[in-house]
């Protein structure tokens, strides 16, 4: 078994010893899975250089990953089902679904929150895939082999793009502060930088006399040249891409088999071989939001889910807010971090069954391997509006060639949590997001869509272990006129008071990495762009509220508008921009007006508070019967209701009670 050793280090009770209805308390187990792969079996061949990859005595190789699990303290009480998060740079994020607050101390205490993941039973996994997190405490990470050539490390070509929101001199050779991959040749006369606006207007090369690679501290606590150091600073809010030489090719495919490994040892592996669930687990899912979310699509892809001896890991998926993108997951020198759909290689097939690219001729499914090899999980996609202001998320449901609604496959649901941003909402409405200090033209989006995410795995669960037909998949559709082009919103939106909209939208883009991308080799750097994909997002009503998808009440029985873009505040630079391009995507909150005399002053053209409801009482009955409607659908869960209800009263209160701002 691929697995040798699960190693605890620590064990330690959950949330003070809490009991969680009729599953009790639950315990906090962390420590280090260590594996044993075979580099020539037919299971693992996806993974980009693994022939290349040091072995053991007996020709398999060896690399372990960080290790954490949530379980109930009698296991025999839980409900015999895994939840593997797949952690977003080393990041638990299951926990959003228990509507607790994602932590940005990764050492903090987990939090139980509502306790709904606890009250289900689900064993909740946390295991390291990522083989460029650093190493912070409390990140889950991947401790993976480099790859080594007939000459020792491979050195190629790699590209990093940086933006800052603040002035600086200086970069780190990494993604948002990951492992670096270092300049081979800090002299090197061929490494590239450029800069420009917007991430599909063209780029504007920087002089090689204006930058260098450099150490920032001594030789000996940084030997190897891992910054770029440019003297007259970086401009705030501005994209950099460089492409320099490196050397040194961690194998980032093992993600892959970690996930698939750890997560068929805990269903299948005996008590003997260390499992601490031997016998107590019947169905895994996963769940992976934005760039584990991503690498979900790719695992997908990859047809990765059978293990060596030939065995399910995965029987449901569910990649969160990763719109039509993959990542470079399985890539020579790839950078796991990375995540826009203007660099990301190989993005297409977007769809759950079979297009062709009218550009390029090109076919494919993302569920091609998987339906070869006869077994395919349940998967739900789950995307909000921000994705598909990117410009990407609506490619999974759209034919390409008709410019109508992709069919779908048997085993997916594509779900658009419609109005909301890329991460749950806050509310009130913050201003300046904390985890970064960025701020945006408006406040940021405050819709929260965690009891979405909850009704979406209580539908996989019951698809899975019962048969029962998840609801329809609701999204932006071309076949009813509820999705359009980005671009063709924007004369709207600029009819909003205080609402500034961009110069032109984005777009995924044709790139081309050269003839071997599909190798997981990147020649080409930077690619070759070719033309954009066409971007669709939904529709707006009179509310500036969006009609395709999801509707949470917050939409459909307004006191605000919501969106899944915002533009960068001047005070970080780049103000044309959307927040996000280069992560954290952002969108924003525009409270209707209060009383129809702030509407005719302002000029503002959405009918009002007091026009649109006879005050509050009127209001939460109207919101209580949207929630309803969307439980008989299916969409949300009745313990649910009450919280939604309540969010909306204090919404109201906040904005409208007695025509006065609160």
């Amino acid at each position: 078994m691929p697995i040798t050793e699960l190693e605890i280090t620590k064990r330690t009770s959950f949330a003070s010893g809490e009991n969680f209805g009729d599953v009790g308390a639950y315990e906090l187990l962390e420590g280090t899975a260590h594996y044993v792969v075979d580099p020539l079996h037919a299971r693992n061949q996806a993974i980009t250089d693994l022939e290349l990859a040091p072995r053991n005595a007996d020709g398999k190789v060896e690399f372990s990953s960080d290790f954490a699990m949530l379980q109930p303290v009698n296991i025999d009480r839980g409900n015999r089902r895994i939840l593997f998060d797949v952690v977003n740079r080393g990041r638990k994020t299951a926990l959003t679904l228990n509507s607790v607050p994602a932590a940005n101390d990764p050492t903090a205490p987990l939090e139980p929150g509502n306790g709904y993941l606890m009250r289900r039973g689900y064993t909740v996994v946390w295991g390291g895939w990522q083989a460029d997190v650093p190493p912070t405490p409390g990140l889950i990470g991947l401790h993976a082999p480099e790859a080594v050539g007939p000459q020792g490390p491979l050195t190629g070509r790699i590209m990093c793009q940086f933006q800052c929101n603040e002035p600086t001199q200086v970069f780190l050779l990494a993604d948002r502060q990951h492992l670096p991959n270092p300049a081979a040749y800090p002299e090197e006369a061929e490494a590239t930088l450029t800069v420009r606006d917007l991430p599909n207007s063209p780029a504007t090369p920087v002089d090689r006399d204006q930058w260098s690679f450099v150490r920032v501290e001594d030789a000996d606590l940084e030997p190897q040249h891992s910054h770029i150091y440019m003297p007259s600073g970086f401009d705030p809010g501005r994209i950099y891409q460089l492409v320099y030489t490196t050397t040194g090719s961690r194998i980032v495919g093992l993600g892959f088999a970690a996930m698939r490994d750890v997560v068929s040892f805990l269903k299948y592996a005996p008590a003997a071989a260390g499992n601490p669930c031997a016998g107590a687990i019947d169905y895994a899912y996963a769940m992976g939001r934005s760039q584990s979310g991503r690498f979900l699509r790719q695992y997908i892809h990859t047809g990765m889910n059978e293990d060596e001896d030939d065995r399910t890991a995965l029987d449901g998926i569910i990649p969160h807010v990763a719109g039509g993108m993959r990542g470079e997951f399985n890539l020579r020198f790839g950078q796991p971090s990375k995540d826009v759909c203007y660099i990301i290689p190989d993005m297409f097939p977007f769809t759950d069954t079979p297009q062709t690219d009218p550009v390029t001729g090109v076919q494919g499914s993302l569920l091609d391997t998987m339906e070869r090899q006869g077994r395919v999980p349940k998967i739900m996609f789950t995307n909000t509006s921000a994705e598909y202001w990117r410009g990407d998320a609506a490619l999974i449901h759209t034919d390409l060639e008709s410019l109508t609604d992709a069919p779908e496959s048997a085993s997916v649901r594509r779900y658009h949590f419609a109005g909301c941003q890329h991460g749950s909402g806050d509310f009130p409405p913050l201003e300046i997001r904390p985890a970064d200090g960025i701020k945006g033209q408006l406040p940021f989006n405050s819709v929260d869509y965690a009891p979405l995410s909850r009704a979406v795995l209580d539908n996989l669960d019951r698809w899975i272990t019962d048969g029962v037909e998840p609801p329809a998949s609701r999204h932006p559709s071309l076949d009813d006129g509820t999705a359009v082009e980005s671009h063709t919103l924007l004369d709207r939106f600029a009819q909003l008071p205080g609402v500034t909209v961009p110069t032109q939208t984005t777009r995924a883009i044709r790139l081309d990495y050269g003839p071997e991308s599909h190798l997981g080799r990147t020649i080409k750097l930077p690619a070759d762009e070719g033309e954009e994909f066409p971007a669709l997002v939904a529709d707006i009503d009179e509310s500036f509220n969006e009609r395709g998808g999801i509707c949470l009440p917050d939409l459909t029985v307004p006191v605000a508008t919501y969106t899944g873009w915002n533009l960068r505040d001047e005070s970080i630079g780049n103000a044309g921009l959307f927040i996000g391009i280069t992560g954290g995507l952002a969108g924003w909150t525009l409270p209707l007006p209060a009383t129809s005399a702030e509407r005719e002053s302002t000029g503002d053209p959405r009918a009002s508070i007091e026009e649109r409801y006879a005050g509050r009482e009127d209001y939460l009955e109207q919101v209580t019967r949207a929630a309803t409607d969307l439980v008989s659908e299916g969409y949300l869960l009745e313990e649910d209701v009450a919280e939604v209800v309540d969010l909306a009263g204090r919404k109201y209160d906040y904005w409208a009670r007695n025509g006065e701002r609160c």
